[in-house]
């Protein structure tokens, strides 16, 4: 008789972010995809790095675990929005374009 062996969830921790092992692509993206309402086919589609059956695992993982999930998912979400506003404030972003296309054109005809 054949023992069967779970596997692991093909998630892994580096710095602080969970991604799909072997992959680069992150357990959030995996997840605001399906959340979003992708199939495990688009989302692999949309990330040919990910394997089918690693995106149906972690979706099962998800499922199994939304509360603790749904919990790090915000608080990526927060620590996103941090980050965002810090840069804003840091860098002002209006009439980047404009500058941008006049340091250009002075540097053609300069």
């Amino acid at each position: 008789m054949e023992v069967l062996i779970p596997n692991p969830i093909p998630v892994v921790e580096a710095n602080g972010v969970l991604r799909v092992a072997g992959t680069r692509v992150t357990l959030d993206t995996v997840l605001e995809c399906f959340l979003d309402g992708a199939t495990p086919e688009e989302i692999v589609q949309r990330y040919p790095a990910l394997d089918l059956v690693a995106v149906y695992e972690v979706i099962a993982y998800y499922l199994r675990h939304q509360e603790q999930l749904n919990a790090y998912l915000a608080s990526g979400r927060t620590r996103a929005e941090a980050i965002r506003s810090e840069v804003e404030a840091r860098y002002n972003a209006v009439g980047i374009c404009e500058r941008l296309l006049k340091r250009q054109a002075n540097e053609t005809h300069g």
